[in-house]
């Protein structure tokens, strides 16, 4: 692997000018197409294969308006007086007849007509049908409806409209979330002290996440694609490209350092530092493409989409890095006497170094001191609640959380959540009557609020009983009545002669949950067998592999836990801004663990393969510890820091369920990094010796080798060993091996 990447860093380098007009011709081609079609994103939710799925798709055939989605409008009183009085009754009326006639809506309920006044009489409830879902929805039909309801607004009432056609707010980005991009400056300003240098891995990222992102924009007129997706790739997309493109930089840097031509520098660079790179990036993508075991299709679009943008940020780090380097030429070669030269060819320790040292000196107590501490805080991640998202995550002062909010004090939690019981009524006499006999057993059942007979199909073959929990839509009493009128099933086809599904959207999104769930713990297999064998294969050990896998399951469970301690407990959440406790999104656990378990691979491979060269080379267990600590300590620091200050910078978004995910991945990422990779990892090989580079030999003879370190390049470069690192195997004095 090392010499085809080579041999692609020498391509690079002679023709650099070809590799960087590709790029920014690419760039300008797919961004273009993108601008020019504008973003076709929604967050419909659907399930395929589920009962709940199936009855929604039958009802779509048989009565599409309602089966499709719908909207509120909520009238109230300014003053608290009778919303029946004339001098309103004939302003909502006026409003009610203007949503008829809006784009799409198929019918509009009168709230006077139906009952859907609040006890106290200052509140009015009226329903919007659509007969199309969500992503059918023109762009301008919901600011139509909007539009259309304001003359009720001119008598002095309370309008507000809500409700599914709102569907997730978009992520999209914002100002405060470029304080990552400025976290990235200065760490890699601090980390090269040149602005050239730095300059090049937030270039490349940027070209990339721009790619990218256009790209998966443009898609999203072709595929479905949530508005949930594009920010997660662009999250992902500019953490790993920033720490792609740092990994090569530093590399290079080091060789000129050492005194390496530059075309020789930018090749070796790509064998070596590209090849971890390529692994660490296709572990990454191996991972995100696992979230389509779910079967969940939004789910799977947003594994599909952040693996895209991933397999851009490599495929920049491979070529267009290389090409800028060697633009760059002798200007990023640090000049004698500078800081970065003295850091480079120093045989003194750095910060990393001493760091490793340190916790190695007492390795049992680091071990168990480190173990217990994260395990202390993933406590909380064992009250961990998951459902998908509704209006009151909607942004504060924003109208469909206004809605939501006056729905749920007037007339019960259970109205933003109504649930649909589908009869079938195919052959019978009369279908209305079967449907009432259907809501009369359905009503009687606990935690049903109200069971109301809405619609017939014409055909007479499906009947609506339109269900209100006395509880909210993500409330665990409401998924426990789903399941209740499930189980009652058969004594409520006995009782009436007709049998029943629960639908709508509230029932597709618990079952919709409760799959995610399911699918955890199989994919958690999938995804710890995955990085054993991964890493045996670069590693070519028993215990490194075990290890890594055992320190990233750490750092999953003490990104949950603090992650469900906010989120969940409220601990810190005002910092985050005007945020209601809750559960967390259903997908957020999946997700986390897909993400973090490629940059855990990341940090393990630029880290550890340090210490393997060392040992290889020197025999001596103990000192290549401290060596590949020197020698990837300082980058892994700057990269887990670029990470985080990424991930940090969108927790300040809009959108709850994009603050969760990017604290998750923030404290993953911090925690992996300074706690397990840092911290446990060197005591633990320091523990095991010589016994950490075990392998088997029958199961060596089998291993392919990958060669990530590039150790069999021609004219691989030397490292000088001092006295205490040649170990008391070797001979006195300092001498000189390949790396």
């Amino acid at each position: 692997m090392a010499s085809a990447l080579h041999r692609l860093g020498r391509f690079a380098h002679r023709r650099r000018l070809l590799v960087l007009t590709v790029w920014l011709f690419l760039l300008l081609v797919v961004a273009g197409t993108a601008g020019r079609l504008g973003p076709n994103l929604d967050n419909e939710f659907t399930l395929p294969g589920s009962t709940s799925q199936e009855a929604m798709d039958d009802l779509g055939e048989a009565l599409p308006a309602a089966a499709g989605t719908s909207a509120q409008i909520v009238f109230r009183t300014p003053d608290g007086t009778g919303i029946t009085s004339e001098a309103y009754r004939e302003p909502i009326r006026q409003a009610l007849a203007a949503a008829a006639r809006a784009p799409q809506v198929a019918g509009v309920s009168d709230p006077f007509e139906t009952g859907t006044v609040s006890k106290d009489g200052t509140t009015a409830l009226a329903t919007v049908a659509y007969p199309v879902t969500n992503a059918d929805l023109g762009a301008d039909t919901v600011d139509a409806l909007e539009d259309s309801v304001r003359v009720a607004a001119g008598s002095g009432l309370v309008v507000e409209t809500g409700g599914q056609v709102y569907g997730d707010s978009p992520g999209g980005v914002h100002a405060t979330e470029l304080i990552g991009v400025g976290v990235a400056v200065v760490v890699l300003l601090v980390t090269f002290g040149s602005v050239l240098a730095a300059g090049v891995p937030l270039l490349t990222a940027l070209i990339g996440v721009g790619v990218g992102m256009s790209g998966l924009l443009a898609a999203s007129h072709a595929f479905t694609v949530s508005s949930t997706a594009p920010t997660l790739a662009l999250m992902l997309g500019l953490a790993v490209g920033l720490d792609y493109a740092l990994f090569l930089v530093s590399r290079h840097r080091q060789q000129l350092t050492e005194g390496m031509p530059v075309p020789e520098s930018v090749a070796r660079a790509t064998g070596t530092a590209g090849s971890a790179v390529l692994f660490a990036g296709v572990t990454v993508v191996i991972a995100l493409l696992g979230l389509t075991v779910a079967g969940v299709p939004m789910l799977t679009v947003m594994g599909l989409s952040a693996a895209a943008t991933v397999t851009v940020a490599v495929l920049v780090a491979l070529t267009l890095v290389p090409a800028l380097l060697s633009l760059a030429g002798e200007r990023l070669r640090p000049r004698p006497g500078t800081r970065a030269h003295r850091r480079q060819t120093s045989g003194t320790t750095n910060v990393s170094e001493r760091w490793v040292r340190f916790v190695s000196r007492r390795p049992w107590v680091t071990v168990v001191v480190g173990v217990l501490g994260l395990l202390v805080i993933a406590v909380p991640a064992t009250d961990l609640e998951l459902a998908l998202p509704d209006r009151s995550t909607a942004p504060a002062g924003s109208t469909e959380r206004a809605a939501y909010d006056i729905v749920a004090q007037e007339f019960g939690p259970g109205a933003n959540g109504v649930l649909l019981v589908v009869a079938d009524t195919a052959g019978h006499d009369d279908p209305q009557r079967s449907a009432q006999a259907v809501a009369g057993q359905v009503g009687n059942l606990p935690g049903v609020a109200t069971a109301v007979p809405t619609s017939v199909a014409p055909d007479g073959s499906l009947a609506v009983v339109q269900v209100v929990p006395t509880t909210g839509p993500r409330d665990t009493a409401t998924t426990e009545l789903v399941e209740t009128i499930r189980d009652a099933e058969p004594r409520i086809r006995a009782e009436t002669g007709t049998s029943v599904r629960v639908t709508g959207q509230t029932a597709i999104q618990i079952d919709l949950s409760e799959r995610l769930s399911a699918s955890l713990v199989p994919y958690a297999v999938v995804v710890v067998g995955l990085s054993l064998l991964l890493l045996m294969l670069v590693f070519r050990s028993i215990a490194v592999p075990v290890k890594a896998t055992l320190g990233y399951l750490l750092s999953i469970g003490a990104a949950l836990g603090l992650t469900v301690a906010v989120f969940q407990w409220g601990w810190g959440l005002g910092l985050l801004g005007d945020v209601e406790t809750g559960p967390l999104i259903s997908f957020m656990p999946i997700v986390l663990m897909s993400v973090l378990f490629g940059l855990a691979m990341d940090y393990e491979v630029f880290l550890v393969s340090g210490m393997r060269e060392t040992y290889v080379h020197t025999g001596d267990a103990e000192q290549a510890v401290f060596v590949g600590a020197r020698l990837a300590g300082r980058v892994v620091v700057a990269a887990a820091l670029i990470m985080v200050g990424v991930f940090a910078s969108f927790t300040l978004s809009d959108n709850p369920t994009i603050m969760s995910i990017a604290l998750a991945l923030a404290a993953g990422v911090l925690v992996d990094a300074f706690v397990v990779r840092l911290t446990l990892v060197p005591a633990v090989l320091a523990l095991l010796g010589r016994r950490a580079w075990w392998l088997p030999r029958a199961l060596d003879r089998v291993l392919p080798d990958l060669d990530v370190e590039g150790a069999r390049l021609p004219g691989v470069p030397t490292i000088e060993l001092e006295d205490d690192v040649v170990g008391a195997g070797g001979p006195a004095g300092s001498r000189t091996d390949p790396v």
